[in-house]
């Protein structure tokens, strides 16, 4: 009785390692491998001898823009809006980069533009909850100060945070 229950265990096992994998599951795949899922991910290995400090994270960047028809956000508009719909969403922390940004507009003609990035760093298994929280967030700043867009960046990693 105890081998048949050896191989009927040993049969799941091998036929959980082949099914897709959720952000919760907890098996990673080695270095590079894609995983089909929500969202294509490829994921980092953790390096040998730090696996018992490192955690998964999954790291997002949004780019806001600060023109608008009638002016400029300021800074301090720019953080009473982190306060208000940001930091609720993510109260273990954030980072808020100034920076000055540079693209083409409609018209063809090269836009500069002071502007801040929000780089944020969350618990991978979080993922889906997260990503509509980020949304929100995006949409929220878009009608807030009359913006066609907030870029967004996820990165195609599982980023490993040591502590």
């Amino acid at each position: 009785m105890l081998h048949v229950l050896r191989t009927v265990l040993g049969v799941l096992v091998l036929a959980a390692n082949t099914l897709t994998l959720r952000p919760t599951e907890a098996r990673q795949p080695q270095a590079g491998q894609v995983v089909t899922q929500e969202r294509p991910i490829a994921r980092r290995q953790v390096p040998a001898g730090s696996r018992t400090r490192a955690l998964r994270f999954a790291r997002t960047e949004l780019y806001f823009g600060t023109a608008m028809p009638d002016g400029a956000v300021a800074e301090w508009q720019f953080q009473e809006f982190i306060d208000a719909h940001v930091a609720p969403h993510f109260p273990d922390g954030l980072t808020i980069v100034k920076a000055n940004g540079r693209f083409r507009g409609e018209d063809g003609d090269t836009v500069n533009e002071r502007s801040f990035v929000l780089v944020l760093l969350y618990p991978y298994e979080t993922f889906a909850e997260a990503s509509r929280r980020i949304e929100v967030i995006r949409t929220c700043y878009k009608q807030q100060f009359k913006q066609q867009s907030v870029l967004r960046v996820d990165d195609q990693f599982v980023v490993w945070v040591y502590y």
